[in-house]
């Protein structure tokens, strides 16, 4: 893969994308700043607390600072103090800030080392833990690393590596760091999963429910051995992830309810929002190996609307908040009159695709004393910790 280092090597840097392109955003306002637009052009400053407005004006962005404005193509801004922080929207963030035009607006990309980012990622997944769980915290920085390592060079042609999302993984610069977290950083440093001697793919999600997903019953592509379902238990038979505050979950929907998700989300699914009629019928068609629902069928007024894959059915069947459906680990139970369901109600466990490494299962696991090894190795069978730099 692209700029993954196969040999043990210098630290690399990371690209990472804060959001959307905006028309318009802030820089500054805490440490002062040194600007330059990359492809020529003198050096500017934006003096501490002092804010400054950027746009994007065709194909230039432009910086606007009580002194005056800064333009060009691509503007670097960098903490005028090495041991500063670049403040973006009233958030720092360390290393470099790169602002760069796009059609909708402002793209500003974070460029920093692999350890700062990983450690501004690993508290920002697993919250503020306590020392009792300090070796699902390493745990959980090993697999943040290997994701960014595997990341890298894979949104070369739009500016960055991945984003500040739980679409990759969170990351929330600065004020997502703390002293356990830049702990776990450093007893790991430079620590990636391996399966034959390459970086794998890693995943992990909140709560497994008891047993993790195969890969390939949920994404797209070849299964894995290290990515395999396994049992998520203790010798008794409780789950680890059992202390989770998803582990067990109900969700509901009126028949109207129901009417209005599916015709705001059908196009996941393929389906057109005028297809979307009151429902006659509400049918898990099929699960996966370990239970989880891979297919749902709606049907009304004679047409019948699938909804394939966990994925799909997660984002179709949103709750009222919006947020996906916790998990595709669940049962229904559907209430009919005049011909017409009029109350849905699904209950279910987990929280997340079920994939990889259960975070609250990591949890559990070393309350129970596992070592961030032994916890790698149970969600990661055959996998082995190696050290990249």
């Amino acid at each position: 893969m692209g700029g993954v280092p196969d040999t043990e090597s210098a630290e690399p840097v990371i690209r990472v994308g804060l959001g959307a392109p905006v028309r318009e955003l802030t820089i500054g306002g805490g440490d002062g700043l040194v600007m330059a637009a990359l492809e020529g052009g003198g050096l500017a400053a934006v003096p501490a607390g002092r804010p400054a407005t950027v746009t994007a004006e065709g194909a230039v962005v432009v910086v606007r600072t009580g002194g005056g404005l800064t333009s060009g193509p691509t503007v670097s801004v960098k903490p005028g103090d090495p041991s500063g922080f670049v403040r973006v929207n009233g958030r720092d963030y360390r290393g470099e800030l790169l602002l760069t035009p796009t059609p909708t607006g402002v793209l500003a990309v974070n460029v920093l080392s692999l350890e700062g980012y990983v450690a501004g990622v690993v508290n920002a997944e697993m919250g503020r833990r306590p020392p009792a769980d300090s070796q699902a915290v390493l745990a959980q920085a090993v697999i943040s690393r290997t994701v960014a390592v595997r990341s890298i060079g894979r949104y070369r042609v739009r500016g960055y590596d991945l984003v500040s999302t739980v679409s990759d993984q969170a990351y929330g610069g600065v004020v997502s760091e703390t002293e356990a977290g830049w702990a776990a950083v450093r007893a790991t440093h430079g620590q990636v999963l391996t399966y034959n001697g390459a970086v794998i793919e890693a995943f992990f999600h909140s709560t497994c429910g008891g047993r993790t997903e195969a890969v390939d019953e949920v994404f797209s592509g070849a299964p894995q051995p290290y990515l395999r379902s396994i049992a998520d238990r203790d010798p008794a038979g409780t789950a680890y992830c059992a202390i989770s505050p998803r582990f067990r979950w109900r969700e509901e929907w009126t028949g109207d309810d129901l009417v209005r998700v599916l015709r705001a989300n059908a196009g996941i699914a393929g389906v057109a929002p005028g297809q979307v009629t009151a429902p006659a019928d509400f049918q898990i068609a099929a699960r996966s190996p370990t239970g989880r629902v891979a297919e749902v069928v709606v049907t009304g007024a004679g047409r019948v609307i699938p909804l394939s894959g966990q994925q799909v059915v997660r984002q179709v069947l949103r709750g009222p908040d919006g947020g996906w459906l916790r998990s595709t680990q669940f049962s229904v139970q559907a209430t009919r009159s005049g011909g017409r369901i009029v109350r849905v109600v699904a209950e279910g466990g987990g929280n997340g695709h079920g994939v990889g490494m259960c975070q609250w299962g990591a949890v559990g696991r070393a309350r129970a004393g596992f070592s961030y090894e032994d916890i790698l190795s149970a969600y990661f069978p055959g996998t082995e910790i190696r050290r990249l730099f």
